[in-house]
């Protein structure tokens, strides 16, 4: 009867070591040097973005971005460099300065001919305020969830959050 005793506190024990590691695993990643979560959207600072193969400057610039503004999603970070990934799936190093927490949003559709709807309000009923091609980069001003509020250029309004690369499904953004 003792050693059933013995067993039932080991397995209370165990349980009790083992409920934060299944907790914690479960919990949103944060980045080991930020604190913020990974993966996060970001957009460029500059017009001249080095994306290099790994996190220094010792290693190869793979490409350029040229485009202040695009959304980028950080999927890593080591030190003072983010792994990045752009619309397109292509993926490099930054380094972080080069980065803003400022959302900005790429409008994405199935078809390049096919025009985004930017309605007056978060509602298709509502009036046709402007139509954006694919590749328009707009800044994300907030999102309920179902709908987002985006700035550019000559444009402002409710487009489905859907049609943006830039805001994860189902994301409330203030």
């Amino acid at each position: 009867m003792a050693f059933r005793g013995v067993v039932t506190s080991v397995v209370f024990v165990v349980a009790m070591i083992a409920a934060p590691l299944t907790a914690s695993r479960s919990a949103v990643a944060v980045g080991t040097v930020s604190g913020l979560p990974i993966p996060r959207y970001v957009s460029l600072k500059s017009d001249h973005v080095n994306v290099r193969r790994g996190p220094t400057k010792d290693n190869d610039v793979s490409w350029i971005y040229t485009r202040a503004g695009l959304p980028v999603e950080v999927t890593a970070e080591f030190e003072n460099w983010r792994r990045v990934r752009d619309s397109e799936g292509a993926e490099g190093w930054v380094y972080h300065s080069l980065l803003s927490g400022r959302r900005t949003a790429v409008v994405t559709m199935k078809s390049k001919d096919e025009l985004a709807s930017l309605y007056d309000r978060a509602d298709t009923s509502s009036a046709v305020a402007a139509r954006l091609q694919a590749g328009v980069v707009a800044q994300v001003k907030r999102c309920n969830g179902k709908w987002c509020y985006i700035t550019g250029d000559g444009f402002d309004g409710w487009i489905e959050q859907e049609r943006l690369w830039g805001v994860y499904a189902d994301e409330k953004v203030n």
